[in-house]
């Protein structure tokens, strides 16, 4: 809908579409979470080749566990929370300030040319 609103009022700009790294790596327990989260990272290629004639940029911001309500009741288990965060190279979850400053980095001027692309903000999760 709002890709549509902006290409009949013929104007340029940025969507960003919220996925997980769960999109790039499988995780128990979690199959239909990933699974939907992988077609989010399909949806924003797709959306990036079909709207950039538009002038209109898709891209994705990819987060780790972030401490959100929903977050903190997944670290609530704290020798589950510890085991996952040992896999994180910086030993920390996302804030939701961390997913907010990659998001305003997409929809700013400073990613003009960045399109079909997804920021991992999994403190190194999928580097480990």
């Amino acid at each position: 809908m709002v890709a549509r609103d902006m290409i009949n009022r013929g104007v340029a700009g940025s969507i960003v579409n919220i996925s997980s790294m769960v999109a790039h790596v499988t995780y128990p327990d979690l199959t239909t979470y990933s699974s939907t989260k992988g077609a989010m990272t399909m949806l924003t290629k797709a959306m990036a080749m079909e709207l950039g004639p538009y002038k209109i940029r898709v891209n994705s911001v990819n987060p780790t566990v972030v401490l959100t309500d929903m977050g903190k009741k997944v670290t609530e288990d704290a020798e589950f929370a510890r085991k996952l965060k040992e896999r994180h190279p910086l030993r920390k979850f996302a804030e939701v300030e961390d997913v907010v400053n990659s998001i305003l980095f997409l929809l700013s001027n400073h990613s003009a040319s960045t399109t079909g692309s997804g920021i991992l903000v999994d403190a190194g999760y999928l580097a480990s």
